[in-house]
């Protein structure tokens, strides 16, 4: 069995129009979701022994506030990945349980296409800022991994992390 772990970066500061947006932060609220969402992964089990990481830095600011004890793989591939480029550094992992951080539109559509059932939840076709899917494959090897195979085991938003806080 294999389990991934697929989480869109944490919500993202707008404030600098000229600033480029592979150097984007995260804003107030996304640091706060994921610092949560780490909490929850933990609480859960959910602990990747591999973890890819797209380069922008909003991206690597959610993976350091998640505070996994675990060095990632940062992929220049996955900034702004479709589904293709996901999948292609994916079957590259070794790792029984990967955490995969990556961007909208790309990791809706590879997420969709992963698993044979979406989870109840209205909010997994346009994957929000934070969405975090755990899936499993009966699979030996990553290099097997095929569409609609993956057994939903949960879908977080952060918003139901972080409301009240």
């Amino acid at each position: 069995m294999k389990r991934l772990i697929l989480m869109r970066h944490a919500k993202s500061d707008w404030g600098d129009p000229g600033m480029a947006d592979h150097a984007r932060p995260l804003n107030k609220r996304g640091r706060r979701a994921a610092t949560a969402l780490g909490d929850w992964l933990r609480e859960h089990g959910h602990l990747p022994d591999e973890i890819l990481c797209s380069t922008a830095t909003r991206a690597q600011e959610t993976l350091a506030r998640l505070a996994l004890p675990r060095a990632p793989t940062l992929l220049d591939s996955l900034y702004l990945a479709e589904p293709p480029a996901m999948r292609a550094a994916l079957r590259h992992a070794s790792g029984d349980t990967v955490l995969m951080i990556g961007h909208n539109p790309g990791i809706a559509d590879f997420a969709a296409s992963l698993v044979a059932a979406a989870p109840d939840n209205d909010r997994f076709g346009d994957y929000p800022t934070g969405a975090t899917l755990v899936a499993e494959f009966d699979i030996a090897d990553w290099r097997d991994l095929a569409d609609s195979t993956g057994s939903v085991i949960a879908f977080i938003l952060p918003r139901r992390l972080t409301e009240g806080q």
